[in-house]
């Protein structure tokens, strides 16, 4: 019983060393007193008798060193704790380290106390400096982004914008910059398409018709009325005017030839050989003149086109019914081949500022 009494207690006067060791703003001399009370204690527990403790792991002068190195460590860390808070410190990594060496060495309770104390230090300071750390993951700069972007796609600032090297697009990228930026980003973009029916879901109803609103529409005001420009009127009459003026020319000239030499071919007749415009022209004019039942185009034995004017008791007995219209295709080769085959070299029709009026 006096055995046991002893050692409960020099287990609370333990109890109380370790709390007096966590307070960190003892001074050397209260240090040195809590030293020379455990080593009294210690000095007292092998006078008493064994611990249960292995005599390798009993030694009084290595529990003291690591009892000592640790309250230096703890020490240490209090003095410098704004130097470990520093961001760009990496001085809370050296002293944990330092702190797993010595907890190897650890076998009683005194020992594991201290780097309990330890730990929680550290993780305090740990803790504080996690909270200054700034995330900037949420803040974007657009012009940072673009230089670096740039940078990426090869951009070379040294070369002039007016440049006209191979391979440059302006002076400032080479021309396979997006493609670069293409092949870099696609990987991202891997993604499955989603599943959807064709034709939507198998019990799918119409949707509702729309109904029509019906707009009013506004009725044309009698009081207003619609004017051409003066100017617009005048050129449409000059023009028709101008038109029926060269047919009713054309037409004074089919009638003067077919009464001197008939029959008279139609090609020979419309075929202007120094002017393709021209002859375009004349065929458009000989149109009038068939369309109006003026002129007639037949085919002799020879199967070629001919053209004659048309007396005015014939073309009223015959009617529109008998006429029949068709298109003509006329490129400037064929104008070249026509002119070579029947061997125009002089126009029928001649120009209207050169020609003289028809009687």
């Amino acid at each position: 019983m006096a055995e046991a009494n002893r050692r409960a207690g020099r287990g609370g006067q333990g109890t109380s060393a370790i709390q007096q060791n966590g307070t960190g703003g003892r001074g050397h001399a209260e240090r040195g007193e809590d030293t020379g009370d455990e080593d009294e204690m210690e000095s007292q527990s092998h006078q008493g008798g064994s611990s249960g403790v292995p005599e390798e792991d009993d030694d009084p002068a290595q529990r003291r060193l690591i009892r000592h190195q640790y309250r230096e460590l703890i020490n240490a860390v209090q003095q410098d704790r704004e130097d470990i808070l520093c961001p760009s410190s990496n001085k809370l990594t050296e002293v944990l380290v330092q702190a797993d060496k010595l907890f190897v060495n650890v076998r009683q309770a005194r020992e594991a106390a201290l780097d309990a104390q330890f730990l929680v230090l550290a993780t305090d300071l740990g803790k504080e400096k996690s909270t200054q750390l700034q995330a900037d993951g949420s803040s974007f700069d657009p012009s940072v982004y673009t230089e670096h972007l740039l940078t990426f796609m090869g951009l070379n600032r040294l070369e002039d914008e007016d440049s006209d090297e191979e391979g440059a697009s302006g002076g400032y990228l080479p021309q396979d910059a997006w493609q670069r930026l293409g092949l870099k980003v696609q990987d991202c973009f891997r993604t499955a398409p989603s599943f959807h029916f064709m034709l939507g879901s198998f019990m799918a109803e119409p949707p509702p018709p729309r109904q029509r609103v019906e707009r009013q529409r506004k009725a044309p005001s009698k009081d207003v009325k619609r004017i051409m420009p003066t100017q617009v009127k005048k050129m449409d009459e000059t023009h028709q005017e101008a038109t029926e003026k060269e047919v009713e020319r054309v037409l004074g000239y089919l009638q003067q030839y077919h009464e001197a030499d008939p029959p008279i071919s139609y090609f020979e007749f419309v075929i202007d050989p120094k002017s393709f415009s021209r002859t375009v022209e004349n065929i458009f004019h000989v149109s009038f003149l068939i369309r109006d039942g003026l002129a007639r185009i037949y085919q002799e034995t020879d199967k070629l086109p001919y053209i004659a004017p048309v007396d005015p008791g014939e073309g009223e007995a015959g009617g529109s019914s008998s006429r029949q219209q068709c298109v003509i295709s006329l490129s400037q080769a064929n104008w070249k081949e026509i002119i070579q085959a029947f061997d125009i070299t002089q126009a029928m029709i001649s120009e209207p500022s050169s020609c003289t009026p028809v009687e």
